[in-house]
């Protein structure tokens, strides 16, 4: 089903382009300085140690976080970064693979259909950017065109907007370059796994390079009939017509054909419930009545210019469109007593297009002694998205669950048929204050206008136009009492409204809400041990309020609470301890509950009860030792303690057991040009729970599982 812009948005959509081409023209005062001392400083030190940087696992500077290039160590935020040299090394295939050694976050099961990340006990499937724009849709994103993974820890409204609830994950793409390198990639492993990916980079002359990634892949499962295909193609060119401006443009078709899988329900024991006992490769409901299937293509446009008088202007514009549909058919209740359990499906369907353009203008100037690094911005987002479900029809078939199969049917009408235009203006303005060598603040305010068009065509009464308006501040200050040592603090608010989740559906008693908020406060400490070697730690306190619950006293009202709360803590360490020795993980303690009562009877959601899928110790270590020029060999660990599959209520609570995983692998450079690796996950074949959607769809940790990589670089 194809999907047009409307002509009003259109109209909208220029009128927002020229105002932010305008941006450039604005007068500025003659008190400008092209660099700060800071930028001067850092530039010195990157050039020293950039050789040994880029072959670890340390990223020393980012843009995300705050619009403009920026080193990590003086950001007054939590941040982990995934390197493509990691990326490689551990054989990294998606998004969810990416997070497992990175602190504070983790991967839920997500449906069995889409990335789902768990940020500060709070999970979010929208909170997910490519190159700093939304990328918020039901799909398993892969990284064979990903230079990089950001983890931003915290709150991220005034950079990002809407959502950032406890964070947000941002993938940058791999850009053409002019450095004549290409490479080839082959792996086959377990499960019938095979994948082929490439990467050529050429520089045409000198304006001009351009940059091919693709790949293809076709893999079973340690799952009974659980199997997926895939096969992507991002071509990108870099233009460079000046020494100061860059044109990047760049298209991408992505499609992912995969079985969904939901996992294994848990046994009903009250209090004491559990997963039920089962091999791990058995199929609860039908695997070939649960297909799945993702389109993405993607079209975007970078230009980037810098002016004499320290000013400089980027223009992102990015145009997607997703087409996804899946049907599932799955465990929908606890193993009873008598040992049956019921079975359930439905089909559902999504067209999405957005459009996003986002204007940046940058300043460097001078007030006395005091610089400033300022940054003003304009986003506009334009985004229709239309969603049907179909359910399965009859009676729920109860099989027993030492045979949990069955064939179900499908009605002809469908139970959800809905449509969401929403258009989003956001202005923005962020003052990074360098007031000395010792002492910085960044302090920024983002006014968002949120406007929804929803549409239920199956229950009208839903049907609504809102509108929200709210403004996202940050403060931060960042203390060096020594040069490699950042000291900091920070406090920040984000907003979701109650549509920007996945804009499928609303109800006619929370419309009229505001939008869910959330507090952060967070200090921490960022230490460059080493040039090419940082440790980071910080502890924070996250608020959410204005959650939308059942009214206990009147079960068909809804109210609005201030819902949950997680203080926590959070170590981190990344790049070469020495030239040999690289490292990369960390830990993370946290302590989420739920602050006030939710819901009724044997459905309640008592106050100081845990959060759901959020383990209070986590840990996580990848080491790597290289012997000589040929080998080299890894070893990681992956650990947390129990969690709950949800979160407990009154009458049912079921625990996941902790576990630890190994994981290792072994390299041999061949030659120059040729290197081999073999990666193993989980070693010692533990049997473990990885994650959980609700009490009964709970995913089995894969086995030991062996994948050999052939590199060939020319």
């Amino acid at each position: 089903m194809e999907i047009c812009i409307k002509s009003k948005y259109i109209i909208k959509t220029i009128t927002y382009i020229l105002l932010g081409s305008l941006l450039p023209s604005i007068s500025i005062a003659n008190t400008s300085e092209k660099n700060s001392p800071d930028e001067k400083k850092i530039e010195l030190i990157e050039i020293e140690v950039k050789d040994n940087v880029a072959r670890t696992y340390l990223k020393k500077r980012i843009s995300s976080a705050t619009k403009t290039d920026t080193r990590i160590r003086d950001i007054p935020q939590s941040i982990s970064v995934i390197t493509e040299e990691q990326i490689k090394d551990q054989s990294l295939l998606g998004l969810t693979d990416a997070i497992k050694y990175s602190p504070g976050v983790m991967a839920g099961q997500g449906e069995g259909n889409r990335d789902s990340v768990w940020f500060r006990g709070n999970q979010s499937t929208s909170d997910l950017f490519v190159d700093g724009v939304r990328d918020d849709v039901q799909y398993y994103r892969d990284l064979y065109n990903i230079d990089r993974v950001e983890v931003l820890m915290g709150p991220n409204g005034m950079i990002f907007g809407r959502g950032g609830v406890g964070g947000v994950i941002n993938r940058v793409t791999k850009e053409a370059h002019w450095e004549n390198k290409n490479e080839l990639r082959m792996q086959g492993g377990t499960y019938d796994h095979k994948r082929s990916s490439i990467d050529l980079n050429s520089g045409i002359n000198e304006t001009l390079a351009v940059r091919i990634n693709a790949m293809i892949e076709d893999s079973g499962s340690f799952r009974q009939g659980v199997e997926s295909e895939k096969k992507a193609i991002n071509p990108t060119f870099t233009f460079k017509p000046s020494d100061k401006t860059k044109i990047v443009v760049g298209m991408e078709y992505f499609n992912d054909k995969r079985t969904n899988d939901r996992g294994i329900p848990s046994v009903s024991n009250g209090l004491q419930s559990r997963p039920f006992s089962t091999s791990r490769s058995t199929f609860f409901g039908n695997a070939s009545q649960s297909p799945n299937e993702a389109i993405v293509k993607n079209g975007y446009a970078i230009i980037d210019h810098t002016f004499d008088n320290g000013m400089s202007v980027k223009n992102t514009t990015r145009f997607s469109d997703y087409d996804k549909y899946y049907q599932n058919v799955y465990a929908n209740s606890s193993v009873q007593a008598n040992g049956t359990f019921t079975i359930d499906g439905y089909y559902d369907n999504t067209q999405r297009q957005n459009f996003f353009n986002q204007t940046d203008l940058t300043y460097n100037f001078k007030t006395g002694s005091v610089s400033h690094k300022l940054l003003t911005g304009l986003e506009i987002g334009l985004q229709e998205n239309q969603n049907y479900r179909i359910v399965n029809s009859g009676t729920d078939p109860t099989p027993l669950a030492s045979n949990p199969f069955a064939l179900l049917t499908f009605n002809s009408s469908r139970s959800r048929n809905t449509s969401t235009d929403i258009s989003n203006q956001a202005i923005y303005l962020q003052d990074q204050i360098y007031l000395n060598e010792q002492f910085q603040i960044i302090a920024g305010l983002r006014y968002d206008k949120f406007k929804t068009k929803f549409n239920d065509s199956v229950t009208i009464a839903n049907s609504a136009t809102i509108n929200d308006q709210f403004i996202s501040p940050r403060v931060g200050l960042v203390y060096k009492p020594i040069e490699p040592v950042s000291l900091y603090t920070n406090y920040s608010l984000s907003y979701l409204p109650r549509t920007g989740e996945q804009l499928t559906s609303l109800t006619s008693s929370i419309k009229s809400f505001d939008p869910e908020k959330f507090t952060n406060i967070e200090a921490g400490i960022k230490y460059d041990l080493l040039q090419s070697f940082s440790i980071s730690s910080s502890i924070y306190r996250l608020e959410r309020s204005k959650m939308a619950i059942t009214d206990p006293s009147s079960p068909t009202n809804t109210i609005i609470v201030d819902g949950q709360v997680t203080k926590g803590f959070e170590l981190g360490v990344a790049g070469k301890l020495f030239d040999s020795y690289s490292m990369y993980g960390g830990y993370t303690y946290q302590d989420a509950e739920i602050t006030k009562n939710q819901g009724t009877g044997d459905a309640q959601i008592t106050s100081g009860t845990p959060l759901g899928h959020v383990p209070k110790h986590t840990f996580s270590l990848w080491n790597k030792y290289e012997m000589n020029e040929t080998w080299s060999a890894a070893l990681g660990i992956v650990s947390r303690s129990d969690m709950f599959a949800a979160t407990p209520t009154t009458s049912t609570a079921v625990k996941l057991p902790g576990y630890a995983r190994l994981d290792a692998a072994i390299y041999a450079n061949i030659n120059k040009q040729t290197k081999l690796q073999l990666n193993i996950e989980n070693l010692l074949d533990k049997t473990y729970y990885q994650s959980a959607h609700n009490n009964n769809n709970i995913m089995y940790g894969y086995p030991l599982t062996a994948r050999a990589t052939l590199t060939y670089t020319f």
